[in-house]
C-alpha cells in the first residue's frame, strides 16, 4: 500500500459512510495481507525459447515436434480448426470448450518441409513450423495469414507458473476485431488491451479498457481470408495490436503485429480459417451453440433500481399501457431483495410478489430478477448457512473464508469452479421460480467488490477448485462469471425442464454463449456512449456471443431528448433491447422526454414487435450456425476494404442494414452499402451498392434498408405471421428462411425456405420443400415494386 492507496482509503471512508467505508478499508487491507502471504514472490527468472527442432512424431491429424527446450503438439480437428500447444499443452481441460475436444482429421498429416521445418496440410489450411519454432498459418494456396514467432517464457528460479509472450505478424491490410466487449471497437486500433474482466466502478466510455467481459479471441480480416485466433488461458494478460501499412509504389509493406503476454497458464491456441460465416460456425462447434432465448426475451425490457414496492410496479406498467408502449419484461434490481441479500425478498415492499408476477404474466410481461454472487456473511441467513454446510465459499490459502464488502455488507463468494457448488447454487433459483420470476440478470459477477485500493475483486491468492485441478484466483477470475452462468443455466434446466432459460450476465469468457446472453454494463450518458453500444454488441457477436445489448440512454446522468431517442432507436435493432432507470434523477422512460420523443419511441417499439418473427428466426440460425444477429457490414464481403473500415452501420441478419445516428442535429447521413440493390424501408426508394449513398434520417426514425429479394417474417396486424418480400432485381432471384418457433420450450421448430423470382410482370414467392415447391401458407406483401 502506497500513499495514493492511503488517500483512496480515506476517500472511501468519507464517501461510503463511516461504517461502510471502514469496512471497505479493512477488507482491502485484509486482501493485501492475504496476497502478500499467499502469492509467490517473483524473484529472479530464466528466459527460455524453444530452441531447434530435434525430432518429429506424426499422429492422426498432426503430430508432435520436440525442440531443444520445449515440445509442440499440433492437431487439425474434423471441423477444420487447428490446435497447437507448447510444452505439451493439450486442448483439455478448458472452460471454453463445450464437451470433449473434436476428433482429429485423419487426412491431415505431419510431413517434412524445407530448411529442416515441418508442415501439416489440411483441406482448408496449411500450418508450417520452422526448425526454430516459428509457425505460419497459410491458405491452401500458400498465402501466409499469420506468422507466430518463436515464443518466449520467463520461469521463476524458485518455481511457479511461467509468464510468456507470443509475437505474431499478419497481412499489411488486415484489421483486428474481437477480444470480447470493447467500447473502442469494433475495429481494434493500435494499442494495448488487457484481458481481465473489470468493473470500472462508474459509467464507462469508449476510452475505458478493460471492461466486464474480455476474452483472448481475435478475429483478423484480410483480403486473402479471415481467421480467428483463441489463446486458451484465463490468466491476466495483455494483447498489443498494431495495424500494418501497405507500401506506396515500390515501397515495402509493413505487416500488422500482435503481441500476447500472459501472466501464467498454458501457451496453447486454436486457429480457424475461412469466410466469417465458416469461421464462426467452426468456433461455436468448439465452444458450444448459443443458448436459445425464449421468444419473449427478444422483445422490450425495462429495468428499474428504485421501485418503492408492488403498487409502484403496477402503476409503472399501467402507464406504459396507457401510452400504448409494448413491454415484455420488467427487471427488478437488487433493491427488491431484503438488504440486497441474494435469494431473499423485502417483504415490506413486496409482500405478494408471486401474485404480482402472475398479474403481469396475464398482460404478457415477465419478471426478471437481478442476481449477484455475493452472499451476506451472517449466521441465520439461509443462503449463507446452506453454503457453509456445503463448503461452497472461496477460501484463502490458510483455509479461512474470503470476505469482502459489497452491497449486502460483509460477504462471501461461492466457488463456481466446483461442480458440487454449481449444483447447490443452481438449486437456489427454485426460490425465484416460486416467486414468479422467469428470467435472471447476473450483476457484479466479475466478481466485483468494494475496494478502497487495489483491484476491485477477490484476493488473487484465493483458492478455487478449478474442476479438481486446484488453483487460485489469478486463473479463476476471468471464468468466474461464465461458471456462475453455467450454474444458473443448468439449475434452471432441472427446475423448469419444459422452458428455455433466460440468463444474461455482465461478465463471462469464451464459451459464455452456451448459457445465455450478456448485458453490456453501465455506459456513459452521451453520444460516445451511444457509439460504444454498437461497438460492444458487434465485438461480442464476432466472439461467438450473439445475444447482448446496452442499457439504453446510459446510466450516469441526464440524457437530452434527442440523445435518448437516437439511443432508443438503435436499441430497437439490437438483440437485447433494455431501457434502464437508475434513481429518480435518471429516468429512462420515453414519456419523461416529451410528447415528440414518446411518439417516435412508440413507433420504434411497434416496429420491434412487428419484427419479432424475424428476431426468432435469427436466434435459431445463431444457434445452428453461430452467425450473430448483428453483423458488421463486411460480413458477406470481407475483401471489401471500405466496408471493413465501416463502423457506423450494421447488418441485422442477411436482410436488413441499419444505419444509426451518432450525433446531434443530424437529419441525413451517409451509408456504405454492400453489393446489390437496397430499399429504404420507409420510402421504398432503391439504392445500388457497393458504394456510398446519402439517406434521410429524420428525428422520427433511423435509416433501415432491406436487401432486394429478401423474405422477412413479420407479425401482422392480427398477430399472425406474414411474409414481407422485397422485390428482387429483374433477372435475379431472392429468398429467405423462416423458423417458426413452437413457443418457449424445446420442441424442434419448423424451418421454411422461400424463393422469390420475377414471372412476367409480377413477383412470385414459393416455398421449397422435399416434395417440390408450393405456394406459401402465410399472407405475402411484396414491397419495392416501384423500382424495376
Amino acid at each position: 500500500m502506497d500513499g495514493r492507496d492511503l488517500v483512496r482509503s480515506m476517500k472511501a471512508v468519507g464517501s461510503a459512510g463511516a461504517a461502510q467505508g471502514l469496512r471497505t478499508v479493512r477488507a482491502a487491507w485484509r486482501r493485501s495481507r492475504v496476497d502478500a502471504a499467499g502469492l509467490p514472490v517473483r524473484g529472479r527468472e530464466r528466459a527460455r525459447v524453444p530452441g531447434a527442432v530435434r525430432e518429429a512424431e506424426p499422429e492422426p491429424g498432426g503430430g508432435t515436434l520436440r525442440f531443444g527446450r520445449s515440445e509442440l503438439r499440433i492437431r487439425v480437428a474434423v471441423n477444420g480448426a487447428v490446435f497447437w500447444g507448447w510444452d505439451g499443452a493439450e486442448p483439455e481441460p478448458s472452460y471454453a470448450l463445450a464437451g470433449r475436444c473434436p476428433e482429429p482429421d485423419p487426412r491431415a498429416v505431419l510431413e517434412p518441409d524445407k530448411d529442416g521445418g515441418w508442415r501439416v496440410v489440411a483441406e482448408r489450411v496449411t500450418v508450417v513450423v520452422s526448425r526454430h519454432g516459428a509457425i505460419e498459418v497459410c491458405t491452401p494456396g500458400g498465402v501466409v495469414l499469420r506468422r507466430d514467432l518463436p515464443p518466449r517464457w520467463w520461469e521463476p528460479e524458485e518455481g511457479g507458473p511461467a509468464r510468456w509472450m507470443q509475437r505474431s505478424e499478419v497481412a499489411a491490410d488486415a484489421r483486428f476485431f474481437g477480444l470480447g466487449g470493447r467500447a473502442s471497437g469494433p475495429r481494434l486500433r493500435d494499442g494495448t488491451y488487457r484481458l481481465w474482466n473489470t468493473d470500472p466502478g462508474r459509467a464507462f466510455g469508449r476510452e475505458d479498457d478493460p471492461l466486464h467481459l474480455t476474452m483472448p479471441v481475435q478475429l483478423v480480416v484480410a483480403d486473402a481470408a479471415t481467421h480467428l485466433v483463441f489463446h486458451d488461458t484465463s490468466w491476466d494478460g495483455t494483447v498489443t495490436l498494431r495495424e500494418g501499412a501497405e507500401g506506396a509504389g515500390s515501397g515495402h509493406d509493413r505487416p500488422g503485429a500482435c503481441e500476447v503476454r500472459m501472466g501464467g497458464g498454458p501457451l496453447r491456441c486454436w486457429v480457424v480459417v475461412g469466410t466469417p460465416a465458416r469461421v464462426l460456425l467452426a468456433w461455436v462447434s468448439l465452444t458450444g451453440a448459443p443458448a436459445l432465448p425464449p421468444a419473449w426475451a427478444l422483445g422490450h425490457h425495462h429495468a428499474r433500481g428504485d421501485f418503492g414496492g408492488e403498487e409502484e410496479v403496477r402503476r409503472f406498467v399501467t402507464r406504459w399501457h396507457e401510452h400504448g408502449l409494448p413491454l415484455d419484461a420488467v427487471h427488478l434490481d437488487t433493491d427488491h431483495h431484503d438488504g440486497h441479500q441474494v435469494f431473499t425478498v423485502d417483504q415490506d415492499r413486496f409482500p405478494k410478489l408471486a401474485l404480482l408476477a402472475e398479474e403481469l404474466r396475464r398482460d404478457g410481461i415477465r419478471l426478471v430478477s437481478a442476481v449477484g454472487p455475493a452472499v451476506k456473511a451472517t449466521r441465520g441467513n439461509a443462503v449463507y448457512d446452506g453454503g457453509a454446510a456445503e463448503d461452497a465459499f472461496v477460501r484463502d490459502p490458510s483455509g479461512r473464508l474470503v470476505e469482502a464488502v459489497v452491497r449486502p455488507g460483509e460477504a462471501v463468494f461461492p466457488d463456481f469452479t466446483h461442480g458440487r457448488v454449481r449444483q447447490w447454487w443452481g438449486g437456489l433459483y427454485g426460490e425465484r421460480i416460486g416467486l414468479g420470476f422467469t428470467g435472471f440478470w447476473h450483476d457484479l459477477d466479475e466478481p466485483t467488490v468494494f475496494a478502497a485500493f487495489g483491484e476491485a475483486t477477490l484476493p488473487l491468492s484465493a483458492r478455487h477448485a478449478l474442476e479438481g485441478r486446484g488453483g487460485d484466483h489469478r486463473e479463476a477470475h476471468n471464468v468466474y462469471g461464465l461458471c456462475m452462468a453455467r450454474a444458473a443455466h443448468e439449475g434452471l434446466r432441472e427446475l423448469v425442464p419444459d422452458q428455455r432459460p433466460f440468463v444474461v450476465s455482465r461478465s463471462g469468457w469464451a464459451g459464455s454463449q452456451r448459457y445465455g446472453g450478456t448485458s453490456c454494463g453501465h455506459l456513459v450518458t452521451g453520444w460516445p456512449g451511444l457509439r460504444a453500444s454498437l461497438s460492444l454488441v458487434l465485438g461480442l457477436g464476432l466472439c461467438g456471443v450473439p445475444l447482448s445489448g446496452p442499457d439504453v440512454g446510459g446510466l450516469d446522468g441526464a440524457a437530452t431528448p434527442e440523445l435518448y431517442l437516437r439511443w432508443f432507436q438503435l436499441g430497437a435493432y439490437l438483440p437485447l433491447f433494455r431501457t434502464h432507470a437508475s434513481g429518480r434523477a435518471r429516468r429512462r422512460e420515453p414519456w419523461e422526454f416529451g410528447p415528440e420523443v414518446l411518439e417516435h419511441a412508440r413507433v420504434a417499439l411497434v416496429e420491434r414487435r412487428r419484427l419479432l418473427p424475424y428476431w426468432v428466426t435469427l436466434a435459431h440460425l445463431a444457434r445452428r450456425t453461430g452467425a450473430p444477429y448483428v453483423r458488421p457490414v463486411w460480413w458477406a464481403a470481407p475483401g471489401n476494404r471500405v466496408l471493413r473500415d465501416c463502423e457506423d452501420a450494421f447488418l441485422l441478419g442477411d436482410s436488413l442494414l441499419v444505419a444509426p445516428v451518432f450525433g446531434p442535429g443530424l437529419d441525413r447521413r451517409s451509408v456504405q452499402l454492400p453489393r446489390g440493390r437496397w430499399y429504404d424501408t420507409a420510402t421504398e426508394r432503391a439504392y445500388q451498392g457497393p458504394g456510398q449513398v446519402f439517406v434521410d434520417a429524420p428525428l422520427s426514425r433511423i435509416p433501415v434498408l432491406a436487401r432486394a429479394g429478401a423474405v422477412i417474417p413479420v407479425r401482422g396486424d392480427d398477430g399472425r405471421l406474414e411474409l414481407e418480400v422485397w422485390a428482387p432485381v429483374r433477372g435475379r432471384t431472392g429468398g429467405g428462411v423462416v423458423v417458426r418457433d413452437a413457443g418457449d420450450g424445446w420442441e424442434e421448430p419448423e424451418t421454411e425456405r422461400y424463393v422469390v423470382r420475377w414471372e412476367g410482370s409480377r413477383v412470385v414467392v414459393e416455398r421449397e420443400g422435399e416434395d417440390g415447391v408450393r405456394a406459401p401458407s402465410h399472407p405475402v406483401r411484396v414491397r419495392g415494386l416501384g423500382e424495376r
